[in-house]
């Protein structure tokens, strides 16, 4: 049996409650059959100046509203806080806790039956999904699309990624301060995300992986028109979403998610997909851990040559074939589990089965990976007890087995001030090392986990060292990087306790990473540690007091689980 209409409980009937809600309502002038049993579709909008990779959103929303009145629903569209990475300080991860508080609640506590979330920058994929998860009502992610390819000197340039490659080299003195600053107006030639596969990109493949989104979603450009036709579909398909009652609990399940980790494994995607992914799983009550990041990505090959892992960006991706390639060329392997619902209704192998490849050079067969084992390396030790993260295919082969001394940073601030140092003690073979970056250290976890050499040994022709840190980095950038390392130092995690000049050994594909340091010395260390006294207040306050460690996907203690879409009765 068909379930009622949320809307109904605000719409239907003579009584005075209906007619207050109608009557505020027709102030925007609906006509009396908007309320008729329609269903009512919100188009949840991460539209602002302020998130230039979202600027575009006011068009989207619009062809979003023409396919939901072409279904028969009534388009509702509200606003919720938007983060964007490029402007927002410390970090937009400080706040995607807090935009998915905002989602949650603008949903229970309105008439609307179905949602459609429109995303882009990063950190708006997570926070609306995980706000929409945690009410379980019908739901369909559009995301914004990525940017044109920058062009620079006559070759592609590529958002974020050419930034960390530019500055290293500027810094080397090998590139010139003027063809540094004049690669600016090349890089970001039109609304959309980054180019590259960073983490907007990656989270918009990961919500078609999930099937939370329709096929062909994750790549189109922002400025190509059929970005505009799939946000129309989007508003055709939501309605018919609400009439089957196809809710995300029944789409994100233990296998979507699986699905996913072998996806982003394919692309070579962001480091920040396993924190957002574990913290959507957990909106929806499905158990998605470190160890399933491992187990089920590390054999998957990485497949799309994008940069930070690859050559090409995110428009020569699409021309090729997208998402859909890849999903295909996993399903033929076995490795994607196709019996997982897509939103469309139909089952992920009925939707991907037949999807063509147009260059496989960009899209690679599994046969001629770009990296043989992909995926996101957990690595665990008594350095990172509950784990730290490593993306193999942005890395040096030759430093994935390693042991150096170790160059520690207390710091931020520290690092900023000495790392350019003439008279810093570091040589190729150190370990970078920087601490109090995690969730609540910083606070929000910003990236600045792939901290850029120091300018000596660039001049030297050094590319990469192996940095550990408790930090996040930029999904556009690349190295021998280990992030999330946890317990963080802000808690007392292992990382507070290194010092300049101990031993650190990693090794990838043991899944180690160990402090060369014997527990007694580390217990007198211990018990010379005393914490930093955090900020108490306002929501940094809120924030440090709830916030769980990134190996629970940093979401607040008190929003996991899925809540449901029931709402107090009304005071009126």
């Amino acid at each position: 049996m068909k379930r009622p209409l949320r809307s109904a409980a605000w719409f239907e009937g003579p009584g005075k409650n209906a007619f207050m809600y109608r009557s505020w309502m027709k102030n925007q002038g609906f006509p009396n059959d908007a309320f008729d049993g329609r269903p009512v579709i919100g188009i949840c909008n991460t539209w602002s100046e302020l998130t230039p990779c979202n600027a575009h959103l006011r068009d989207i929303a619009e062809r979003v509203r023409r396919g939901v009145l072409e279904a028969g629903g009534l388009p509702v569209e509200f606003p919720v806080t938007s983060l964007g990475e490029s402007n927002l300080r410390p970090t937009a991860m400080l706040l995607r806790n807090l935009a998915s508080m905002d989602v949650e609640e603008s949903i229970r506590g309105n008439p609307i039956d179905g949602v459609v979330l429109l995303v882009g920058c990063d950190k708006t994929t997570p926070a609306l999904l995980m706000g929409a998860a945690s009410c379980d009502v019908p739901t369909l992610v559009v995301s914004g699309g990525p940017m044109l390819s920058g062009r620079h000197e006559g070759r592609q340039l590529g958002s974020g990624t050419d930034v960390w490659r530019y500055h290293a080299e500027l810094k080397a003195g090998t590139r010139t301060l003027e063809s540094f600053l004049s690669a600016e107006e090349g890089m970001n030639r039109s609304v959309g995300t980054c180019n590259t596969m960073g983490t907007a990109s990656t989270m918009a493949s990961m919500v078609e992986a999930l099937g939370i989104a329709l096929p062909g979603n994750a790549a189109i450009p922002a400025v190509d028109a059929r970005r505009q036709r799939l946000a129309q579909h989007a508003g055709r398909r939501i309605v018919a979403m609400v009439n089957e009652d196809l809710r995300p609990s029944t789409i994100l399940t233990r296998t979507a998610f699986h699905n996913a980790i072998r996806t982003n494994a394919a692309i070579g995607g962001s480091t920040n997909a396993v924190i957002h992914l574990i913290a959507i799983a957990g909106r929806v009550g499905v158990e998605v851990g470190l160890d399933d990041w491992d187990q089920f990505g590390r054999s998957v090959p990485t497949i799309v040559n994008l940069m930070p892992s690859g050559l090409h960006l995110m428009e020569d991706f699409y021309y090729a074939g997208g998402l859909p390639v890849v999903i295909r060329r996993l399903l033929e392997a076995g490795l994607f589990d196709g019996s997982a619902v897509c939103a469309t209704g139909r089952l992920m192998s009925e939707e991907y089965e037949s999807a063509p490849c147009y260059d496989d050079e960009v899209i690679r067969p599994l046969t001629h990976p770009l990296v043989a084992e992909g995926g996101i390396a957990v690595l665990r030790g008594n350095l990172a007890p509950n784990g730290a993260v490593l993306k193999p295919s942005a890395a040096t082969p030759a430093l994935l087995v390693h042991t150096g001394r170790a160059v520690v940073f207390e710091d931020i601030t520290d690092y900023y001030a000495r790392i350019d140092d003439p008279d810093l003690d570091v040589d190729e073979s150190s370990v970078l090392v920087l601490k109090n970056c995690g969730p609540r250290g910083f606070p929000g976890m910003a990236e600045v986990g792939n901290m850029a050499l120091p300018a000596k040994l660039l001049k030297r022709g050094v590319t990469d060292m192996v940095r550990i840190s408790d930090a996040r980095m930029s999904g556009t950038a690349f190295g021998t990087v280990i992030l999330h390392a946890a317990p963080e130092a802000a808690v007392g995690g292992p990382i507070v306790l290194v010092r300049t000049g101990d031993t650190i050994s990693l090794d990838v594909p043991a899944r180690r990473l160990h402090l060369h340091v014997s527990d007694a010395e580390l217990a007198v260390r211990r018990a010379e540690w005393s914490p930093r006294q955090p900020e108490t207040s306002g929501y940094i306050g809120l924030f440090g007091k709830a916030v769980l460690q990134a190996d629970k996907g940093c979401d607040f203690d008190f929003l996991v689980g899925c809540r449901g879409d029931a709402v107090g009765n009304q005071s009126h």
